[in-house]
């Protein structure tokens, strides 16, 4: 990759995703039961529901036509990733063009796996005492399980990232997910405080994996006007895990101490290898090489190797070990672009809150004056994951009605008469609500639980604060997926390496803060910061349409 493929990926649509379009319907023997659902509908096709429905296109001023294809089938022989001719649903030559139910299928198979990451972090909340006694370390020793365990989270998913570019979606979850069994049976196992944190680390960043791919993949199976309410739906994943995790882990802890919790993900992730093994098509568009590749194979000479081979070898080995050590890296550089950096910084700020306040509910309820037992405690991450759920059934497709309403409003239309979307159109009340509502839940809970008030305080609290956050989190992650539009893990694995650095500063801070300041300044500090990161709404709304450009006429 040259610093030109980096620009050219900033804006990039791929010319096999336009031919899709066009297409004419094919057919092949065999295929019947693919198409079954689809042909049993394609009455509906005139209707005005269904239209809205099929409409095509890519994010930013780019005309949306209807899919009038049908799924065209891969052979099997020829699907693509890791054993994928083992695959039990069919791969597809444009994933736009699956069922609906289909793509829920595998966008619920990728939210599963999204899971993984938050709750293998999560479930060793209610338990960090017990860890600190057993291994004899102190308090901030232990909470680097927690701390490099995001740290990795964010440095790993660059690679899983440029590597899913190359290899494609399904063989990076099955590399990663297996390595994510393999490091927690080793954590299970750990006889030492260092060996844990270790491994803790290593299966952070397997996990990761899907934190970008899982986006992308979101991005390769639906339309932009669609996106805001699937990527909703695949973010229940990430966020439901530490609903789950704090009360599994509390439970287990309890019952069995915590080296449970490790065989559990162990468990867990074993169960998700096997679902992408037999359920999870490759869905990246299929990139044909171009001719002259320097990477074909050289005819092989009868007497000895030439200087044109010594060249070739070398050019194609130096050429992977840029692959592997520098590209991934070459991410950074679209913190260059004002949209894609100002919508980082802002996710960034909401995930680390996030983090601060899950130290903090463990630190604070676990001692007095409230000294709740280890499954109590996980309890209490309960209120914020339902306002998660609650904002990602409602705020998703509330996103996604916005953004039509805009489109409406400035009279965008292509000559088809189809509305043509910007990813800034997802930027207006609902940003709004989320920028006030998280800020101010953490200034109530900081104070509520300084002053010891009574549990339900501090917990209502943090379900606002789950509504206000999860708002953010899935407008800015969509908006990443639409100004890199081909781009999509690309965009998405910044955004894990940005905010998970912040969610690492504030897991190793949150606990000394709390013992020096108390809860009640250290949440009206943040809670302030958040309130002034608010103003990034108002700089995409005015600035984002000029910045949209600028990044167009780059990219061409």
């Amino acid at each position: 990759m040259t610093s030109g493929d980096l620009d050219e990926g900033v804006h990039e649509i791929t010319s096999a995703e336009t031919a899709y379009t066009d297409a004419p319907t094919v057919k092949r023997p065999g295929d019947e039961d693919l198409y079954a659902e689809k042909d049993a509908h394609s009455s509906l096709a005139g209707s005005p529901a269904q239209s809205a429905m099929d409409v095509k296109g890519t994010a930013i001023d780019i005309p949306y036509a209807e899919h009038e294809s049908l799924p065209i089938a891969v052979p099997r022989l020829k699907h693509r990733g890791l054993f994928g001719q083992l695959t039990l649903l069919a791969e597809v030559e444009n994933p736009k063009t699956y069922l609906r139910k289909t793509k829920w299928f595998i966008t619920f198979i990728v939210a599963l796996a999204g899971s993984t990451a938050p709750m293998g972090s999560s479930i060793l909340f209610p338990s960090l005492s017990q860890i600190s006694k057993e291994m004899d370390a102190p308090t901030t020793v232990v909470n680097l399980n927690i701390s490099l365990y995001m740290l990795s989270m964010s440095i790993f998913p660059l690679w899983w990232s440029s590597f899913s570019e190359r290899l494609g979606r399904r063989t990076i979850y099955l590399v990663s997910f297996s390595l994510f069994v393999l490091f927690n049976v080793l954590s299970a196992v750990a006889h030492s405080i260092s060996m844990l944190i270790v491994m803790r680390m290593l299966s952070g960043g397997a996990s990761a994996s899907v934190q970008a791919v899982g986006a992308g993949t979101i991005a390769d199976l639906w339309d932009p006007h669609e996106r805001g309410r699937a990527m909703s739906i695949f973010y229940l994943g990430p966020l439901c895990g530490p609903l789950l995790a704090p009360i599994v882990g509390g439970a287990l802890a309890e019952r069995w101490r915590w080296r449970s919790t490790m065989w559990f993900l162990a468990v867990y992730g074993g169960i998700l290898v096997i679902f992408i093994f037999f359920a999870l098509p490759e869905t990246l568009a299929n990139r044909k090489q171009p001719h002259g590749d320097e990477q074909a194979p050289v005819e092989q000479q009868l007497s000895r190797m030439s200087s044109r081979q010594v060249v070739h070898f070398t050019a194609k080995w130096l050429k992977a070990l840029k692959m592997v050590f520098l590209d991934p890296l070459k991410i950074v550089l679209y913190l260059r672009y004002p949209a894609v950096l100002l919508t980082v910084y802002y996710a960034s700020i909401t995930f680390g809150s996030l983090y601060v306040l899950n130290v903090s509910v463990e630190h604070t309820f676990s001692t007095n004056p409230y000294n709740f037992s280890t499954i109590i405690v996980g309890c209490l991450y309960i209120p914020n994951s339902l306002g998660y759920i609650a904002a990602s059934v409602f705020g998703g497709r509330w996103m996604d009605q916005i953004m039509q309403r805009e489109a409406r409003k400035a009279g965008r239309y292509d000559e088809h008469g189809e509305l043509i979307y910007r990813p800034e159109d997802r930027m207006r009340e609902n940003a709004w609500l989320g920028a006030f509502l998280y800020p101010a839940a953490l200034i109530w809970y900081g104070w509520t639980a300084d002053k010891g008030v009574f549990w339900f305080a501090p917990m209502a609290a943090n379900f606002f604060f789950g509504i206000g956050s999860m708002l953010i989190f899935s407008m800015s992650t969509t908006m990443l997926t639409e100004f890199m539009p081909n781009k999509s893990s690309t965009g998405v694995a910044l955004n894990n390496f940005m905010r998970n650095i912040f969610s690492c500063i504030g897991s190793l801070v949150t606990a000394p803060i709390i013992d020096a300041i108390g809860n009640g300044w250290l949440f009206t500090i943040l809670g302030l910061v958040a309130f002034a990161s608010s103003s990034v709404i108002l700089a995409m709304k005015v600035f984002g349409p000029r910045w949209r450009k600028s990044m167009d006429a780059v990219s061409h």
